[in-house]
């Protein structure tokens, strides 16, 4: 918003804005003005002044109201800038003004660009950040915070230079946009800006001497409720495993649903699954071992397989085709695409009533109701532990009680699904 300074004419008020300035110095008075024993301004009129010191220096200073804050810009040193040069720079400022910028933040961002740091935009920043953790995150998680980035963060910082931008300059960048975004915005600006989140010295404190983040938290409203994603109830089971059993789509998909509920693993292991990581189907213990780079906590994940679990996987094989690939298709990444399930779940009627994810919580749900082991159940959907080597240690050893109760649990859907009773 544009502030209009007031000239008293007579009984009225005139604004004096950028192109309304009533200027009121002259040459003469600038040559003949005399040093006080405190700071004098001289008005000029627009805002505009010469603020003349006691030691008989001069400067031009603009006063002016930006998104309701008043602020004062620099205009440069008198005799250096003159009379003239000074009510041109005024109205230049006028002109951004209007425009809805500030004058002030502009100055700062061209002495930055003139000084060599023109490259110091936050998403220069940011990208610089990311392009570091390349090596320590696998490949989809490292894109999933790219288009985070890019969608939730950069937009908001454009031609912002992170190192200008003053509080109100911050909250209002980082507040814009959708509430969803808070984890991306608080995360990834503090890791960005000040360091890693093992603490370590990020590649920009150079940018940054700490997290400029901890200054406007309370300044965010406070996040909604996270909504969970949509679950069965126990009772829900019998129902929806008839329509599985009915599914007149791929015969694929329908097996990789019932895969990933009985096996509680994430999606995306089970689309991008390899017949290599069952090298131990055909024995006594058949086990999946899915590889580190494809979890979500970057270490192998051991999946013991109940013996319905293999017979889907006996079918997949065929469907297959001497596929490496588990779920073979016909798009760029070679495997069914990540909609393929969920579409699925439409097809059925279960639009906004279930989800692929939600298996993960009704076995967890229904598991921890009938007292199994906690950790096992945990380390089955591989959540951390906290502790890395307790997590490692319980990684083989809980294999075989993970077995029986993966083993419990297609029982479990199996009487439901057959014949609509939930065993206790």
């Amino acid at each position: 918003m544009v502030w209009l300074w007031y000239r008293h004419v007579g009984s009225r008020s005139v604004p004096t804005g950028s192109f309304m300035a009533t200027n009121s110095l002259t040459t003469l008075h600038l040559r003949t003005f005399k040093p006080g024993l405190k700071p004098r301004k001289l008005s000029d009129g627009g805002g505009l002044y010469l603020l003349v010191r006691p030691n008989g220096s001069a400067a031009w200073q603009l006063a002016y109201r930006f998104a309701g804050k008043q602020k004062t810009l620099s205009l440069g040193p008198y005799p250096a800038v003159g009379l003239q040069q000074a009510r041109k720079k005024r109205d230049e400022a006028k002109a951004q003004l209007a425009a809805n910028e500030d004058p002030g933040l502009l100055k700062r961002i061209a002495k930055l660009s003139a000084n060599g740091a023109a490259n110091n935009t936050f998403r220069t920043i940011g990208l610089e950040w990311l392009e570091k953790q390349r090596k320590r995150y696998r490949t989809s998680h490292y894109d999933r915070i790219e288009r985070r980035l890019e969608r939730d963060l950069f937009p908001y910082f454009v031609p912002l230079h992170w190192k200008v931008a003053d509080r109100d300059d911050r909250t209002a960048y980082l507040t814009g946009g959708l509430t969803a975004s808070r984890k991306t915005r608080w995360g990834h600006v503090g890791n960005a800006t000040a360091g890693a989140p093992d603490g370590r010295p990020s590649v920009s404190v150079r940018h940054a001497l700490r997290d400029p983040t901890a200054d406007l938290r309370d300044a965010l409203e406070a996040a909604p409720r996270v909504r969970h994603r949509a679950k069965l109830e126990a009772q829900e089971l019998p129902t929806f495993l008839s329509r599985l059993g009915d599914y007149e789509g791929q015969e694929q998909t329908r097996l990789g649903l019932e895969l990933i509920l009985r096996t509680m693993v994430r999606t995306v292991e089970a689309r991008f699954a390899r017949w290599s990581e069952f090298a131990e189907l055909t024995g006594p213990a058949p086990l999946w071992r899915i590889p580190a780079d494809r979890t979500k906590l970057h270490r192998e994940h051991l999946v013991p397989l109940a013996p319905q679990v293999v017979s889907i996987l006996e079918r997949l094989q065929e469907l297959s085709r001497r596929s490496e690939w588990v779920f073979p298709a016909k798009t760029q990444t070679g495997v069914v695409s990540e909609n393929t399930f969920i579409y699925a779940l439409y097809r059925m009627g279960y639009h906004g009533r279930a989800s692929v994810h939600g298996f993960r919580r009704t076995a967890s749900t229904i598991l921890n109701e009938k007292e199994f082991n906690r950790d096992w159940i945990e380390r089955q959907l591989a959540h951390a532990d906290g502790d890395e080597i307790r997590d490692t240690y319980n990684s083989a050893q809980w294999i075989n009680g993970r077995r029986q109760m993966l083993c419990w649990w297609s029982g479990y859907l199996d009487d439901a699904k057959d014949t609509g009773d939930l065993i206790g």
